[in-house]
């Protein structure tokens, strides 16, 4: 089975730059789509065939954040935010429930210049964390999406300069630390410990063509699932946003 997740920056924007082109290369079974953008009450642009459509979108602040997921697989049920449907007025968690495995797709908040959010996206990992650890004692879980943090030094081109910033925080760093140490695997790393490559790349001063990025998107995997790993992939060859999609190959 093949998943892919990508943060696409405005599913309509992403449209005009070969998304369709794009989606039929990657031939996913499954694809969280992250940062939507689309306004409560509209219809999501694109549904392909053979595909079914879930989507939630920010209800606090219109064109902001948001998460798709499209799916050749029926999933047994489906809902939005955390058990209580915390974090759904912004759009962040759609989580869908197959026969053997959860498929959690999200957009973590990112705390924003200044570190204002940080407080909030503390609040946030935790509750993440333990939902994510709830739903793993019935069945295994697969989390994709933007996470919005660097875990390591590996996972950003300049490390030592952007110590402290929003998304390569001591505190961001620590909660994927507990996340990991909870039951949960980051499956790009498991597969390749020593592998430099990024996912998002500013658009300002030239980052993409220097390669001046961060991964911060991810599949994280519930343990039991490691052995089921095939493959997993960053497609920087891939354009249209300023992230790229990633997939994981994984036998379920």
């Amino acid at each position: 089975m093949k998943l892919v997740a990508w943060n696409v920056n405005g599913i309509r924007a992403i449209l005009k730059k070969d998304f369709e082109k794009s989606l039929n290369a990657l031939d996913p079974d499954i694809i969280s789509l992250g940062e939507i953008k689309l306004t409560e009450g509209m219809q999501f642009p694109i549904i392909p065939e053979g595909y079914e459509c879930f989507y939630t979108v920010s209800k606090v602040k219109k064109g902001y954040s948001g998460v798709a997921v499209l799916s050749r697989l029926h999933p047994k049920s489906i809902w939005f935010g955390l058990e209580n449907k915390e974090y759904d007025d912004e759009g962040r968690i759609i989580t869908l429930e197959f026969n053997n495995f959860y498929y959690v797709a999200v957009y973590s908040p990112n705390s924003q210049d200044g570190l204002l959010r940080l407080p909030y996206r503390v609040e946030y990992e935790k509750k993440l964390r333990e939902y994510l650890v709830k739903l793993s004692k019935s069945k295994s879980v697969i989390l994709a999406g933007d996470l919005n943090v660097a875990h390591n030094p590996i996972d950003i081109k300049n490390a030592k300069a952007n110590e402290g910033c929003s998304g390569y925080t001591i505190e961001e760093r620590t909660c994927f630390n507990e996340l990991l140490d909870s039951g949960f695997t980051d499956a790009y790393r498991y597969l390749y410990p020593e592998k430099v490559e990024y996912s998002w790349w500013s658009y300002r001063f030239n980052a993409r063509e220097r390669n001046a990025g961060w991964r911060i998107d991810y599949f994280v995997i519930s343990n039991d699932l490691r052995e089921k790993l095939i493959n997993s992939t960053i497609h920087t060859d891939i354009y249209g946003s300023d992230h790229c999609p990633i997939s994981i190959e994984i036998k379920l």
